[in-house]
């Protein structure tokens, strides 16, 4: 298989299950607030972690329990607090489309800061990226570039589409209890990825 589609390819079937920075991904497009710019941050985080992964730093990063466990732990705890937040969110409730008006919009360098740590604290990412998409990369000797390149071109093209493509269940989070919902999911998709690190 062609190094360019076995790395999309790869890369699209990890990355394509929702998780702590797909499911912030989806509620930012849903408010519309920032989009590209999230969307940006994620596609260009995976772009290096994967072409550090393709570089060789997975043989590295799988030798260091020492490592490995720092980010485990770290990432834990912020998914225990971020879906803590998300659970108390859904609790109050008070949430729709309706009630954001352009000046209760997150400001950029909080969201860009938001989106940050779930890119970089989530130690999936470094699994995903590094460890699984490093090593199997290393099957296209001579066509690492390429490898890299389809990855991140999946990365992109999720990314961007699930940041704009929330616009279409807009209508749908004009009613609080949607976004009850999405927060309650959302805080136990968190919740379940800090156990399962645990």
């Amino acid at each position: 298989m062609n190094a360019l589609v076995a790395g999309f390819l790869l890369s699209f079937s990890l990355i394509l299950a929702i998780g702590s920075q797909s499911a912030f991904v989806l509620r930012q497009g849903l408010k519309a607030e920032h989009v590209f710019w999230i969307c940006l941050v994620c596609a260009v985080s995976d772009a290096i972690l994967i072409g550090i992964g393709v570089a060789g730093f997975s043989v590295v990063l799988s030798q260091s329990d020492f490592w490995l466990n720092l980010i485990r732990y770290t990432g834990a705890l912020f998914l225990f607090f971020y879906g803590l937040m998300n659970f108390i969110s859904a609790f109050k409730g008070g949430h729709s489309l309706q009630a954001k008006s352009g000046n209760s919009a997150g400001s950029l360098k909080k969201t860009l800061l938001i989106c940050l740590a779930f890119t970089w604290l989530n130690p999936h990412v470094y699994l995903d990226t590094l460890l699984l998409i490093g090593s199997v990369s290393t099957r296209y000797q001579g066509q690492g570039l390429h490898f890299f390149i389809g990855a991140s071109l999946a990365s992109l093209i999720f990314f961007f589409s699930l940041g704009y493509g929330a616009r279409l269940l807009q209508p749908l989070f004009r009613q609080a209890r949607s976004w009850q919902i999405l927060d309650t999911g959302t805080g136990l998709i968190m919740w379940l990825i800090a156990y399962s690190l645990l």
